[in-house]
């Protein structure tokens, strides 16, 4: 039950026009939803992640009489930002950049910065996590396409697998984009793989587990956040599992009585539950005497996208990434057996 906060108004960053209007729709439509339950104001700053834009935006949420900011999908807005934010002891909480280095300047400079958005590095670990609780015994692929998150992604998870002692017996940079993946998945085949890792988009994976399929060589198929896209034009196989943000790929469907209520996906859970926790973050600041800022350090928070809590270094305390499995045309949780 979210605690009464008192009067409270948040600054809604996000991109009003241009290429990201439609997530910064979602960030105002998540924002709303907490906002409208907990009776909080909301100020609307409109992010047009241009360089140089953080004084403006800063600026903005301090003429608007916020006294917390959530969304900044973009680094550019947090840049410049931060310092005069702290000045007039306004936290902001990001849904999306995750820029190792911008934290760390927030952290070094004491700026009230909070991610509640993964990290570059939770998604490797996870994953390694994953391979290393359920792919012990198997033969083991590591396979990326080149991109440098791809590759990037696949040596983070070797390196933490040769740190357990766990070795690929294959791996392999292949060419994204083919209209076939027969070589490939032969070459699996003959190194006796059983397990494979693939470090690539969502239409590659089809490709290859399909190209699989069609030689009878039963593998299977782990993937990262890229597997989160459409169909296109090969269908992605019943049973490929990938680590995602359950809160991004789904969320609860529109309820019976209010068909016409759309998904709650993308930004707007997080937005959601980002003024949810400062609602309740406002409340015990004030019960217990203490900052805004310094009351969202260590507290749990409970959220439409379940416990948070942020850690000391204003980061999410745990990997928000799920093991998920494609099902009937779309990524469920996978089963508990496994899970």
């Amino acid at each position: 039950m979210p605690l009464v906060a008192a009067p409270l108004k948040i600054a809604v960053v996000a991109p009003q026009s241009g290429n990201f209007v439609t997530l910064g729709d979602e960030v105002r439509r998540g924002a709303k939803i907490s906002a409208d339950r907990l009776g909080i104001e909301l100020a609307l700053i409109d992010e047009n992640c241009e360089a140089g834009s953080g004084p403006q935006v800063a600026a903005r949420i301090k003429e608007s009489g916020a006294t917390a900011a959530i969304g900044f999908l973009c680094s550019e807005s947090l840049d410049g930002a931060l310092a005069p934010l702290k000045e007039a002891a306004i936290p902001a909480i990001t849904l999306s950049v995750r820029w190792k280095g911008v934290m760390e300047d927030a952290l070094k400079n004491g700026w009230p910065l909070f991610r509640l958005a993964p990290t570059t590095e939770d998604e490797a670990q996870k994953l390694t996590e994953i391979i290393l609780r359920d792919w012990t015994s198997d033969a083991i692929a590591l396979i990326e396409d080149g991109t440098i998150h791809g590759r990037e992604l696949a040596d983070a998870i070797r390196n933490g697998l040769e740190t357990h002692g766990l070795k690929p017996v294959f791996t392999d940079t292949f060419r994204p984009g083919q209209e076939q993946q027969i070589s490939l998945v032969r070459r699996l085949r003959k190194a006796g793989v059983t397990k494979v890792f693939v470090g690539g988009d969502r239409t590659d994976m089809s490709i290859i587990a399909r190209d699989a399929a069609v030689e009878k060589i039963e593998l299977g198929f782990l993937g990262g956040e890229a597997l989160n896209a459409a169909d296109q034009p090969v269908p992605l196989a019943e049973g490929v599992r990938a680590v995602l943000l359950p809160y991004v790929v789904g969320g609860p469907q529109p309820r019976d009585d209010n068909p016409g209520e759309s998904p709650r996906e993308g930004y707007v859970q997080p937005a959601e539950a980002a003024v949810s926790i400062l609602g309740d973050a406002a409340a015990l600041s004030g019960a217990m005497g203490s900052t805004l800022a310094d009351t969202l350090v260590d507290t749990a928070f409970d959220t439409p996208i379940g416990p948070i809590t942020f850690s000391t270094g204003h980061e999410l305390a745990d990997n928000p990434y799920r093991l998920m499995e494609w099902r009937k045309g779309g990524f469920i949780e996978a089963p508990p057996s496994t899970q």
